[in-house]
């Protein structure tokens, strides 16, 4: 691993991403007390960063593979990013998806043509759902955040943004299944002299932050947060990155989540996920440690059921 395979990498994804725009705001900047950037992948194809990471992933498929299609289970956007990406590209997906997953996400596979096969709620339930699909089918299963090929992919956002902002002191990403933050790590380690990663996580959903204390990868009874997309857990492939990589993980409150996604509504006229605003959320509970910073924040994703809005 070195700086040119993730150059390798963002040229290779570039054909099927939109490199997304940096945006920021005088009032939001005045309320935390430093100079953010938004790092705007809500504004990304299928409105996640995710795309990234699943177009890698089946970009480096065998032609073999490639025949009897892909398979992952998701709550949403990673199913919506490898439907799409297999959809660009020519192939088949398989989507396990839990059944307690958005109607919008749900509705969005089925428009870039994944096939849905629905699971039970818990990781465990669609960890054996997938195993089923891709022992039925051939597929090959891609993970949505526990693999080498999505990691690399997802920190291509994090190298489009130090290349627009080099001056960066911190990024900050949202904490779920941990694909995001570690290839962000990865593009700070090798684009960057100073920046360091934080990370954001729901309280309600403690398992990266008990991870990092621990020193190896901790496990939720319960998952209950309005940042859907944040429910899971880290993997060996990620974890040891984010262990060596990542400066910390600060807990937010359902509350403190709701209260930055209606933020940025407001303030910005973007529409953010709630998973998007736990980063920007936990950057504004500890504003005081990165005062006159500049900061990076990367909005994970934009898909929302704008009927079923928190306020």
């Amino acid at each position: 691993m070195n700086k040119n395979f993730l150059i390798q990498v963002h040229n290779r994804v570039k054909p099927y991403i939109h490199k997304t725009p940096v945006l920021s705001s005088q009032l939001i900047n005045d309320i935390a007390g430093c100079s953010i950037y938004f790092k705007c992948e809500n504004f990304q194809k299928m409105g996640a960063f995710k795309m990234r990471g699943a177009a890698n992933a089946i970009l480096n498929l065998s032609e073999e593979e490639r025949q009897k299609g892909v398979t992952t289970h998701s709550s949403g956007n990673f199913a919506q990013a490898l439907s799409l990406a297999a959809n660009k590209i020519g192939i088949e997906a398989f989507i396990v998806m839990p059944e307690n997953a958005p109607e919008v996400k749900k509705k969005a596979v089925r428009g870039y043509k994944g096939d849905i096969i629905e699971s039970g709620p818990l990781p465990k339930e669609r960890e054996e759902m997938s195993i089923k699909v891709k022992e039925e089918t051939g597929a090959t299963f891609i993970h949505p955040s526990n693999d080498d090929d999505v990691i690399h992919g997802q920190g291509t956002a994090a190298i489009e943004l130090l290349e627009e902002q080099p001056d960066l002191d911190y990024i900050f990403t949202p904490v779920g299944g941990g694909g995001l933050m570690a290839g962000t790590a990865l593009a700070v380690k090798y684009f960057s002299d100073k920046c360091k990663v934080v990370g954001g996580e729901p309280k309600n959903a403690d398992d990266g932050y008990r991870s990092l204390q621990s020193g190896k990868i901790e496990y939720n009874d319960s998952t209950n947060t309005i940042a859907d997309g944040l429910r899971t857990n880290f993997g060996d492939r990620n974890f040891p990155i984010i262990k060596d990589e990542v400066e910390r993980i600060i807990l937010v409150e359902e509350d403190e989540i709701i209260e930055a996604m209606r933020l940025v509504w407001e303030r910005m006229k973007i529409i953010i996920e709630p998973s998007s605003a736990v980063a920007f959320a936990a950057l504004l509970k500890e504003k005081e440690q990165f005062k006159n910073k500049e900061v990076g924040i990367i909005i994970s994703g934009g898909n929302v059921d704008v009927t079923n809005l928190p306020f």
